[in-house]
């Protein structure tokens, strides 16, 4: 029993820390709990609107859990048509050439929409 309650408690613990920042670990990854934007999500994604301005769908997230070190790009464009998914992926990091010099990595995945 007693061994039930520090389990718990420790768990309750860090349930708690990870609230009071405004995350919630879920299956082993950080995810914020409220579905405001980080400045670094922001700033990308205002980038990619201006390069990509026919963009259908685009999403950023910043799976770092909020320190802006590693990214998630999801973007629908026709100005994608045409082009083989690697030629996507260099468009998308030469618009964000100057954001990646501080990032650790970052996860694109690209698309063109479908009629």
């Amino acid at each position: 029993m007693l061994a039930c309650k520090r389990i718990c408690s420790g768990t309750m613990i860090s349930a708690l820390r990870a609230l009071r920042g405004s995350q919630v670990v879920v299956s082993g990854q950080v995810q914020r709990c409220l579905s405001t934007e980080t400045d670094g999500e922001v700033r990308i994604t205002k980038t990619l609107r201006e390069k990509f301005p026919l963009a259908s769908s685009l999403k950023v997230v910043d799976i770092s859990g909020g320190c802006g070190a590693m990214y998630e790009i999801h973007i629908e464009s026709s100005e994608f048509k045409g082009k083989r998914t690697i030629q996507q992926h260099q468009l998308v990091n030469q618009a964000l050439k100057d954001e990646i010099q501080g990032m650790h990595g970052l996860r694109i995945f690209t698309d063109v929409p479908k009629q």
